[in-house]
């Protein structure tokens, strides 16, 4: 038997996003963003981010009817990686730019918004030459 101090919550497996148009927002995760489609149910689609499962939905209720949360997607190559998305369509806040600096690395951000107007973002950390 686990003691209730030893006990503490530490991995997440699923992330929901409220949406309105189920259809447009699977093209927009599938197709702009490349994000792994896993399956669709009535009312709900999933995808794969990294082994976080990642669930589009639209709200059973009016209380369920609200924006999503920040999700941070982490990349590599933060240039790179919004270059491409402009290129597949998607609207940025801004251009990627330094958040923090780490010592070692820098942190870099760029936030965009999807179909649903739910902010995203990249994030890269990023070795000092």
């Amino acid at each position: 038997m686990t003691r209730a101090s030893e006990f503490g919550l530490c991995e997440i497996g699923q992330i929901s996003v409220t949406v309105h148009d189920l259809e447009r927002a699977v093209a927009f995760y599938r197709d702009a963003l490349g994000i792994p489609f896993l399956f669709q149910v009535p009312k709900m689609a999933f995808f794969d981010c990294g082994g976080v499962r990642l669930m589009l939905g639209i709200p059973e209720r009016a209380e369920f009817d609200h924006p999503s949360s920040v999700l941070y997607f982490r990349v590599l190559d933060i240039g790179a990686a919004h270059q491409e998305l402009v290129a597949r369509g998607v609207r940025f806040e801004g251009d990627p730019h330094q958040i923090a600096d780490l010592g070692s690395r820098e942190l870099w951000m760029a936030f965009f918004r999807d179909v649903d107007n739910n902010l995203l973002a990249l994030m890269s950390e990023i070795a000092k030459a």
